[in-house]
């Protein structure tokens, strides 16, 4: 399993903005088919709403690539 921390600078990050922030979604239409294809996990949990947000703390494991998110 890949493992990576994703630095945000902000109060939140949007699950669909995470997903392209790190590189796992090209374009705001590939993040929604991601999101609702049921393999984004936000701590632990599927999530298929891709305005979740995210904050310091959180976690986003899509296939095999874990994130976590940190904050300032």
């Amino acid at each position: 399993m890949e493992k990576h921390t994703i630095r945000i600078e902000t109060p939140f990050i949007r699950l669909d903005q995470m997903l392209k922030f790190c590189g796992m979604a090209e374009t705001g239409g590939h993040a929604k088919e991601i999101v609702e294809e049921g393999v984004c996990l936000v701590n632990g949990s599927i999530c298929l709403q891709r305005g979740k947000k995210l904050f310091p703390g959180d976690t986003l494991l899509v296939d095999d690539i874990l994130i976590e998110v940190d904050g300032l």
